[in-house]
This record gives structure tokens, sequence and C-alpha cells, in this order.
């Protein structure tokens, strides 16, 4: 018990620090909820314009009902209920890691994991749509193995709002229990979003994300972008970064870049397929539950993160997920992984936003501090991958079936 009240005042400590700081501290913490979303809200309101109903949007219709909740008591409040809706989210998703019995060790580090982690991350964590993704995609993967078809509805809830927790949905169906329950439960609240969606007169607006992403430049902070930016740091006037208002986030431009946003989407969605396969090898060669999902999760997550032409501060929130889980189930085996995830949060948020300005005009200690942070996520995804290969590659014993 007193465990349990510890690790409550700590989240209650975490997210107080998270809004003090978003709302009054420096740089634009929460920009997209202040200047973006709160618009979205207001024109859906009024009936002027409906995000991904009347036009394309760069986000699944999901993304309308947590943007306009929070615009239910107005402008002035929108900044608070929001932050309200993201923190009572994350303390559901924290009630289920905790769970109802005595609290064993290992989830206790990994609940203590997650407050070090958003604190590492800063206000990002909480402002911006990601904040309703990730505590529904943890609680979908701790629920994975007893209740599979609660896992597939919470997950595909979770990437209707923002893409990404489709990721560890295919993880379940490669690798986890009850596939044919996920899949059922995928393909029905699937279903539902797309016939609401159809009914509201979306037509094909309601698949606009799709689009939107594939046909979106090179974001200042994707590994893509990298180097652009030394060459611009090395005074190559041919490279620019700039803001494109379609999009609305800075791009950018310069000798390479078209042929990177040629290359970014195929070579994605190949690095997806190959860590997909891998899995698919390992589930088939006997690979438990506890060697193959929290790896085969993490390494889906950081390709989606590291192999985007996007690359916003955001994106590092999905690394928590599987790394939690992984705690939860093999505690020694994703020290490594942890200690990785909060360095690469803590360098996201030094870009994000006290140096931003400095990124965008490709200082260099600023683009040394974006290139190291690619390179740890790439030693990340590359000890995932290295563990789900492993995961197939030896025959589960009795202990590692039983936990």
């Amino acid at each position: 018990m007193r465990a349990r009240t510890v690790l409550w005042s700590g989240f209650v400590l975490a997210h107080a620090i998270l809004a003090v700081v978003g709302i009054y501290g420096p740089g634009w913490q929460l920009g997209d909820v202040e200047g973006v979303y709160v618009l979205w809200a207001e024109e859906a309101a009024a009936g002027t314009l409906r995000m991904g109903i009347d036009v394309a949007w760069v986000y699944p219709i999901g993304a309308a009902v947590p943007i306009g909740i929070a615009g239910l008591l107005g402008t002035d409040l929108y900044v608070y209920v929001w932050l309200g809706i993201a923190v009572l989210l994350n303390a559901g998703a924290f009630a289920v890691l905790l769970g109802r019995r005595a609290l064993s060790r290992p989830r206790t580090i990994a609940a203590s994991f997650w407050l070090v982690f958003l604190l590492a991350l800063g206000p990002v964590s909480l402002g911006r749509i990601d904040a309703i993704t990730v505590p529904l995609a943890i609680a979908g993967l701790l629920w994975a193995a007893r209740r599979p078809h609660l896992a597939g509805v919470l997950l595909t809830i979770a990437a209707w709002v923002k893409v990404w927790p489709a990721a560890l949905v295919a993880t379940l169906v490669i690798g986890g229990r009850g596939r044919v329950r996920i899949v059922v439960a995928a393909a029905i609240t699937s279903a539902a979003f797309i016939v609401v969606s159809l009914f509201a007169g979306s037509g094909w607006n309601v698949f606009g994300f799709i689009t939107q992403q594939t046909g979106r430049g090179i974001q200042v902070e994707s590994i893509f972008a990298v180097p652009t930016l030394w060459r611009i740091a090395a005074g190559d006037t041919g490279s620019s970064a700039y803001y494109d208002h379609d999009i609305l986030t800075f791009q950018v431009t310069g000798p390479g870049v078209g042929t990177a946003i040629a290359v970014a989407t195929p070579l994605l969605a190949l690095v997806v397929a190959v860590i997909a396969a891998l899995g698919v090898r390992a589930a088939l060669r006997g690979a438990t539950f506890v060697r193959l999902v929290p790896p085969l999760a993490l390494a889906l997550v950081v390709a989606l993160i590291l192999v985007n032409k996007v690359g916003s501060p955001q994106f590092v929130s999905w690394i928590a997920v599987p790394v939690i889980l992984g705690i939860c189930l093999d505690r020694r085996r994703f020290e490594l992984p942890a200690i990785l995830a909060l360095v690469i949060a803590v360098l996201t948020q030094v870009i994000y936003p006290y140096t931003y300005a400095w990124l965008l005009a490709a200082d260099p200690l600023v683009v040394g501090i974006l290139t190291l942070r690619a390179l740890l996520e790439a030693v990340l995804l590359g000890w995932a991958v290295v563990a789900v290969w492993r995961a197939g590659s030896r025959v589960p014993s009795r202990l590692s079936v039983d936990a």
C-alpha cells in the first residue's frame, strides 16, 4: 500500500510539473494545442469546417473527438481541458499498470520509468494528440495476453486517433494470443469509425490522412533532414528551413531533399515489412509472448519514428509503450532500452522547445544533438531487431512458457 501511495503521489507531482511548465514555461510548449487544435474545435463547433469530414485531414477522424471535447467549455479554457483529458487518460493507464493486486517489482519499476520518462520528454508528452493514444496503447498492450479482444478495441481506437498504434495491433496479430479475436475486434472498431464518418458526409476524406502524410515534405526534426541541416550549418546557401502553411510545420529544402521525399515512405514500408517478417519467423518457430511481443512492438514503433520524414518531438512518447510492457514482462532484458529511451527523451526536450530556434538556424551544436538522438534511436532499433531475431532462434523453455 505504501509503494502504491508513493507512486500515485509521484504521478500527481509529475503531471503537475508538466502542466505548469507547459502553460507557463519558456518556449511554445503546447504549440499545437493552443495554436491549431483550438481553431479546429472552433470551426467544427460553428459548422464552418469539420476536419476529416469536409476536407482531408492529416489525422484519422478519431482525433476530432478529443479535440472537439476540449472545446466544450470555450476557447479560454481549452488548454486546461485538454491537459485534464490527457492527465485522466494517463491516470487510467497508470491504474492498469499498477493493477489491483500487490505491486510486483517489475510493475513498480515500469510505473517509475514512465513518470521519469514523461518528465524527461517534457510537456510535449501531454500537449499533442499523441497524448490521447499513448495511455490507450499502454492499457491495450498490458491487457493483450488475457483480454485480446479488449486490447484490439483499445489499440484500434488509438490508431483512429493517430496511426502509429496500428503497429501494436500488427504486433499482437503476429506474436500475441487470441489473434482471431484481435483481428475481429479491430475490424469491427474500424468499421464503426468509417460508417459514422460516412454518415457525417466525409466520403473519401475519411481516408485522407493517408494521402496527407505521403504527400508532405521533410520535417526539420526528421533523420532525413540531418544532411541538409549540416549543409546549412556549413554555409550552403542553396539549403534552408521554411514553414509549410499547409502542413503547419517547419521543413527543409535543398539538394537531395526531393530524393529523400521520394525514398522515405517506401523505405519506411520496407523496414516495417522486414521487421514484421522477422516477427512472423519468430512466431512460427515457437517464440513466446514474453520473448517476442515486447521487442517486436519496440522495433516497429522505433522504425516508425526513425525512418520517417516527419520526426516530430511527440513521436518519442510512443517509445514508452513497448518499454513499459518489456519491463513488466522481462525487466532485466529491457534495462538498456529503458536507459536509451530516457536519454532520447531528454535530448528531444532539449531540442524542443528550448533550442528549437537554433535548430531552425542550423546551429552546429543543436544539429549535433539531433544527430546524436538519431544515432541512439538507431541503436535502440538495432537492439529490438536483434531481440526479435533471437526470439525465433531458440526453443522456448518451460520457464519462459510459464512466464
